[in-house]
């Protein structure tokens, strides 16, 4: 779980993560969803080496493994990798998720763990695109409208086996290109990750909006 970033576009005094939903901070909600899970051996989580705010509510986690994070969030869970390749077997399968989405539904973990479980690759959660998607300049000039057809948004979680993802994201280092996402990385391989359909409300907290709006869905299900 990589978790090392500031969140500069929530405008807020402290790293997004830190921000509380009721009584609980974003990451103690990300954390949450595959703490006790069954099909889950451990949780690795990525932090930049200054900061603060973890150790208030690291005694809450024993048992996570906390790495340092890198200055881009694939650097991140490279190291969060590379510390779970001493722990685990080259082809276990391991799952990437954001710690920005709290609302994540355990239903969609356990779609995304059965649906993958034989596959030859790996995939993602992700959304089928409803709205009509525009291209445009800089200056917000549209260019031209993109057919949503076949277009999805990308979620986390993301499953992959854990030597191959150490592998893709190490070429994506070694040529300085920028990911955005592990199937991205896995795409440059030459691979094709396979897209489950998950729930929209496993929104990524960026925007201010966003939070009001994770406080609404968590609300909501308790």
């Amino acid at each position: 779980m990589p978790a090392a970033g500031s969140g500069s576009r929530m405008q807020a005094d402290i790293p997004k993560q830190y921000l509380r939903i009721a009584d609980k901070t974003i990451l103690e909600r990300s954390i949450e969803c595959f703490i006790d899970h069954p099909g889950i051996k451990g949780i690795v989580l990525a932090i930049s080496k200054d900061d603060a705010y973890w150790p208030d509510i690291a005694d809450k986690f024993p048992n996570v493994i906390t790495v340092e994070g890198g200055k881009e969030r694939f650097q991140s869970v490279l190291n969060g990798l590379k510390e779970l390749s001493e722990k685990a077997n080259a082809d276990d399968w391991v799952l990437v998720h954001d710690a920005a989405r709290p609302c994540l539904r355990r239903s969609d973990i356990d779609k995304l763990m059965s649906t993958l479980s034989q596959h030859s690759v790996g995939g993602l959660l992700g959304l089928p695109m409803a709205d009509t998607v525009k291209r445009c300049e800089g200056n917000g000039a549209v260019v031209k409208t993109v057919p949503r057809h076949d277009l999805w948004r990308a979620l986390t979680p993301q499953m992959f086996r854990l030597e191959a993802l150490i592998s893709a994201l190490e070429h994506a280092l070694a040529d300085k290109a920028t990911v955005t996402d592990e199937a991205s990385a896995m795409e440059r391989m030459g691979l094709q990750p396979q897209m489950v359909a998950g729930h929209s409300d496993n929104i990524k907290v960026t925007h201010p909006e966003d939070l009001e709006l994770a406080c609404l869905y968590l609300s909501e299900r308790r």
